[in-house]
Formats: C-alpha cells, structure tokens, sequence
C-alpha cells in the first residue's frame, strides 16, 4: 500500500510552504499532490517555488501529481487550470470541469472532492482517462470494497484518506474574511493565521467544525490506524494524508510502520496522541458510525 500526500489546504508563508515539500524528499511516501486547492488568491505567493520543489521530489524519487483547484469560478482560474498541463505532469481533478480545460489525452487523477459514489461513476470516469482515484472520505468500509472492486476492474487505483482534518465543503464564500469583517475580495489573507485551520466551537462550547477560508473542514482529525489491514484486504492501493503545520514527514514515517507491520494496530494512533496531547482523532465514516466516532475510544 503507498503514502499519497495530498494538497496543503492552508496558507503558509513561502518559506513554510517550501520546506514542508523538502522535508517529504526523504519521508517514506510515494506520491505527492502540489498546487492550491481551496483559494487561487493564495498561488501567487508561492508559485515560483513550485518548479523548485517539483525538481526535489523528482531527484527523490516521488511521483509529482499537480491538483486542480476544488470550486473553479472565475476565467483567471479557468486558465489557471488549462496551465496546469504545460508542466507534463498528472494532474489531480478536484472539479470536474477541469476536464474541460484538460487536453483529452493528458493523464489525470480524481481527487476526494469529487463524489465517487458508485460504480457507475467510477466506470465513467475510467473511460474518459483516469488512472487512479481518491475515494471521499465520508465513504464507509463497505462501499469502499466495492469500489476498491470496480477499480480493479477498470485498471484504476484505489486510494483512501488516511489521516487528516476531513475536507466537508467549499463555497464561493470566505468565512475567515467574514469573520474579521472583511469582504472576499479585500481579504486581507486573514486564514494566514490559522496554519492548521480555526476551531469552529457550538454555542455549548463544544468543538464542532474547523474554518479555512473558503472551505470546512472537521475539527477531528480522521485516522485509519484500526482499518489498515480491512483496507489493504479491499485492494486499495493507497493511503491520503494530508499535511499538518507541526511533525508531518514524522507522521508519514508513522503510517509506513504501520503498514507495514512494524507497529501494532492502535500503536499509531497512541503514538500520534503522545506527540500531540489532546489530539481528537476518528474513523467513524469508515466504521459506518457518526464520523466523529473513534475505534480507540472502546479500546
């Protein structure tokens, strides 16, 4: 089973942004997925670091995968996203009208953002060119093995998110400019502040969701610790992780132990803990229970 790093979905400063992505030139993961997925106004602070940082990877011997944006709205980010092909890299699909912008013969992948649900789907998806796919993560076990099936059928990988804050929704709205009073467009980058999201809380006082920019996430951080041996005997080809300001490349070195046997199940995730007292973890949309459930609650 790979490590697939997926898109840091927050707003870094360059410097941060860079040596996150060097510090992955030796962490034990396959792939890598670059590029802005949630706001196009945050590319241009990084994006001459890009062709650097694919160059690392490459040298390291990563598989560099450029992502699309996940709500495609304006023509700037039209062209944005017909741009992505002139660096001859796969390009992961988290809008389907990025295929328009695409040439037909690129190669592509289909990020989580993009509701896989069915057979049907996934079949259509094959035929039109994609050679692997990211499941959403509100998918239970069950329905992963089937489509784990299908792909297999059609020649297309499986993948499945493993650790990481849930993508939930996007919206042409920005809620970090709303609530420093700001519009969208005069911003001011107010989700700069928040390297891993702002803790959204009920009126009870209870952690609920986690705000960045123009997407929600969950405020739990899901984990597939207790499903890795389920998954792998599904046929799912690989594991998504999604970047974390503090001990990522620490991180991906944990889940290749664990699945490759070097730690037990349950063992990852108390060791995540460990490091991060207080972290809140689940696995409850894999379960088929409340996302915000968590096996090792019962343990």
């Amino acid at each position: 089973m790979e490590l697939t790093v997926a898109p840091n979905p927050f707003f870094w400063a360059a410097d941060d942004w860079e040596a996150l992505y060097q510090d992955l030139t030796a962490a034990p993961v396959e792939r890598v997925v670059l590029g802005e997925l949630v706001c196009s106004k945050r590319l241009p602070f990084y994006q001459d670091r890009i062709p650097k940082v694919i160059e690392s990877l490459q040298a390291a011997g990563k598989q560099v995968v450029l992502t699309s944006l996940a709500l495609v709205t304006l023509k700037r980010e039209r062209k944005l996203t017909a741009q992505l092909a002139d660096l001859g890299l796969e390009v992961e699909v988290n809008d389907l009208t990025a295929l328009a912008q695409l040439p037909r013969d690129l190669a592509f992948s289909v990020g989580p953002l993009v509701n896989v649900y069915n057979e049907s789907t996934l079949r259509w998806l094959a035929a039109r060119g994609a050679t692997r796919i990211s499941l959403p993560p509100e998918l239970p076990l069950a329905s992963v093995a089937v489509l784990a099936r299908a792909g297999a059928d059609c020649g297309v990988a499986v993948e499945v998110w493993g650790h990481g804050r849930v993508p939930l929704a996007i919206s042409g709205r920005c809620y970090h400019a709303r609530l420093h009073g700001r519009t969208k467009d005069n911003c001011q980058f107010a989700c700069e502040e928040d390297a891993d999201g702002l803790e959204v809380r009920t009126l009870e006082d209870q952690p609920f969701l986690t705000m960045n920019g123009v997407q929600t996430l969950s405020d739990r951080y899901a984990c597939a610790d207790y499903q890795i041996e389920t998954l792998q005997g599904a046929g799912v080809s690989a594991l998504r992780l999604s970047p974390q300001s503090s001990g990522f490349p620490d991180l991906c070195g944990l889940y290749r132990d664990r699945i490759e046997g070097r730690l037990a199940m349950g063992e990852l995730a108390q060791r995540l803990q460990h490091k991060a007292p207080g972290l809140r973890l689940s696995d409850g949309f894999l379960t088929g229970e409340s996302g915000a459930d968590w096996s090792g609650a019962s343990r």
